[in-house]
């Protein structure tokens, strides 16, 4: 497994790889890898001649500092979990690397996507994943690249991201890997306690009762009305936002005919740990 840490190395090695016709998929994370991250690099190993995954802590992405230095970092482990995935290549640039110079990155504005669900709560959240996600596709240029739909707002803003500025790359959306208590597996997690995910854990059960309940005919606003009722009760949880939405927009839905694509989507701090988590409720295309 290659290790580089150079925007001008890797496009040389990647364009020899290129020049040999393989096909490239790229994995862009931020390190503190889990088996969700490890699904995302097999899709990739398996679609693809060669795969890349990027491990870099943006720091345009953190509205919050002391989430920035809270975000943990294991290196070590990173690596030999993706070295037993197949893994072919590993980036890993600096903040100096990504962002040369940091006074003056530029900013991205994705309209009201940005504004709703995530962005009301991350001021200028996506704007960092924009750019960063931007920097990373024109550096590799790969044929393919992964994101998890645990990241859902995300994978709408990169989609329209490669749609609006004609990127080639395509966008796969991988499914959500979860513990077995059906909490989403999530580099957050390392910071919760065992209580606390236990108590994380209600999280996915309440949003996967609501789309059975709504499925099965409830009306939507009714079953989200019931749903944060039910967390309110839980020790432990302070529900930040639970709704039902456009996949592609974010913006709300009460009928299920309002859109081809519908989940609902929630975020909960647990024991001072900011979760997210969504299900897709009706998924067309």
């Amino acid at each position: 497994m290659e290790i580089i840490d150079s925007i001008v190395e890797l496009r040389h090695y990647l364009d020899s790889k290129r020049a040999e016709r393989m096909s490239i998929g790229l994995v862009p994370t931020m390190g503190a890898l889990h088996e969700g991250h490890a699904e995302l690099v097999k899709e990739s190993v398996r679609a693809c001649d060669l795969t890349v995954c990027s491990i870099f802590v943006n720091p345009t992405q953190f509205n919050n500092p002391d989430d920035l230095l809270k975000y943990p970092k294991q290196l070590e482990k990173d690596l030999e979990l993706l070295t037993m995935v197949g893994c072919d290549v590993v980036f890993i640039p600096s903040v100096d690397e990504m962002y040369p110079d940091q006074e003056k990155t530029i900013t991205i504005n994705f309209g009201q996507l940005e504004n709703l669900l995530e962005g009301a709560f991350r001021p200028g959240h996506f704007s960092g994943v924009g750019v960063v996600v931007s920097k990373l596709l024109n550096v590799a240029q790969p044929d393919l690249a992964f994101f998890g739909q645990k990241d859902l707002q995300q994978l709408a803003v990169i989609r329209k991201l490669v749609k609006d500025l004609n990127i080639q790359s395509k966008i796969v959306s991988v499914p959500t890997v979860r513990e077995k208590s059906g909490l989403a597996m999530s580099s957050r997690n390392l910071r919760l306690s065992e209580r606390e995910a236990v108590v994380a854990a209600n999280l996915y059960r309440v949003i996967d009762s609501v789309k059975t309940k709504i499925l099965a005919g409830e009306q939507v606003l009714s079953g989200l009305t019931s749903a944060k009722v039910e967390l309110e009760k839980i020790e432990g949880i302070e529900l930040e936002y639970l709704d039902i939405v456009n996949s592609d927009t974010m913006s709300k839905v009460e009928e299920l005919s309002e859109a081809l694509n519908i989940s609902i989507c929630i975020a909960a701090y647990v024991g001072g740990v900011r979760l997210i988590d969504n299900l897709y409720i009706k998924q067309e295309n």
